[in-house]
């Protein structure tokens, strides 16, 4: 953990410089043809491929963890009752009620409409949150979103060239199953089927769990998070059969090779400090950074991630900050594509 001479946690060291060109604008055609930075700390050394040679890499039979959250089209444009615009990102159902952002003001107990027609009406204001009343059925909530919303891509990326049906299906894991997450776990949008038959066929094996996405993920760091060492919570659940095989091939010394952030978080929040996993299902706001002892997972697959952020702190947590950040640099320097819709590195 980075502590500056004050006591704080000093967040100035985990920035980095990049080219703004480097920023995927979208995923790679075909997926697996992404390119991938292998990091073996044992030996200290990087070796450069693609994701379809993957499995040159990964240790004899390893276990390969996969997120199946599935993407809420989670933005959608409303008019305020004055006739303007406001843009909504769905957050979480709370009960009756549904937690958004917005992208400008809107008044406490006036109405949200779509196309004329009222759909939610605003209840409460919380620091930047407000609580909206769906004025439908509360059931209908996630046909809501598929029919008339969009699939919330990063900021940073500003100028993909696919259409609005093209991001709802390429900001998608292959596998996607639980509707749940405001965004995609990126780690997963490198495999292709075609892929993933290639890994089983070769004797790896393939398990999933969920986390669904939110603000615990990709919201920028604040001070109090800094220093209490706790994200923003985010469900996840791991079937009982799941964790089964996942604890016996622990317990047979097979390697757990989380595939993205979320997986790692899942699997350190349900285990114990043997490495057991227990707690199957629940909110989690585990903040891994240097310093942290992996209890289960034992390799990472990972994107590039933004500066200042939980992700590259978690990556760093894996290989060490410095030498996370010389592996940085050599992507760069090859002009690796960045972030979500970018390259990836698996760390052995």
């Amino acid at each position: 953990m980075r502590i500056s001479k004050t006591g704080k946690f000093n967040l100035e060291a985990y920035d980095y410089q990049f080219p703004q060109e480097l920023i995927a604008q979208q995923p790679a055609v075909p997926r697996d043809s992404a390119r991938l930075l292998v990091y073996n700390r044992k030996t200290d050394s990087a070796a450069f491929n693609t994701f379809k040679n993957l499995s040159k890499y990964l240790p004899p039979k390893a276990v390969l963890v996969f997120n199946e959250t599935k993407v809420i089209p989670a933005r959608v444009e409303l008019q305020k009752a004055t006739g303007g615009k406001v843009k909504i990102l769905y957050l979480e159902r709370i009960g009756g009620l549904i937690k958004v952002m917005a992208d400008r003001q809107i008044n406490i107990d006036s109405r949200l409409f779509l196309k004329k027609k009222p759909v939610f009406l605003i209840e409460k204001q919380t620091e930047q949150f407000y609580f909206l009343k769906p004025l439908f059925l509360i059931q209908r909530l996630n046909n809501f979103f598929e029919t008339n919303g969009v699939a919330p891509l990063p900021p940073y990326i500003k100028h993909s060239p696919l259409g609005e049906a093209q991001i709802k299906r390429e900001y998608q894991a292959v596998f996607a199953k639980y509707l749940g997450s405001i965004a995609a776990p990126t780690a997963s949008l490198h495999f292709t089927k075609s892929l993933l038959r290639t890994l089983k066929q070769r004797g790896f094996s393939i398990e999933f769990v969920t986390l669904h996405v939110n603000l615990g993920t990709f919201a920028p760091l604040t001070d109090a998070q800094l220093q209490n060492g706790k994200l923003h919570q985010e469900y996840y659940e791991i079937s009982s059969r799941t964790a089964e095989r996942l604890n016996r091939f622990k317990k047979d010394g097979r390697q757990i090779v989380a595939v993205g952030t979320t997986v790692v978080r899942t699997l350190e929040s349900a285990s114990d400090t043997a490495g057991i996993l227990k707690k199957l299902s629940g909110a989690t706001d585990l903040f891994i950074r240097p310093g942290y002892r992996f209890n289960l997972v034992d390799s990472l697959i990972t994107n590039f991630h933004v500066p200042r952020s939980s992700l590259l702190m978690l990556a760093a947590a894996f290989s060490g900050r410095e030498e996370l950040f010389k592996l940085y640099q050599k992507a760069i320097q090859r002009k690796f594509r960045l972030f979500s819709f970018g390259d990836g590195m698996l760390i052995i």
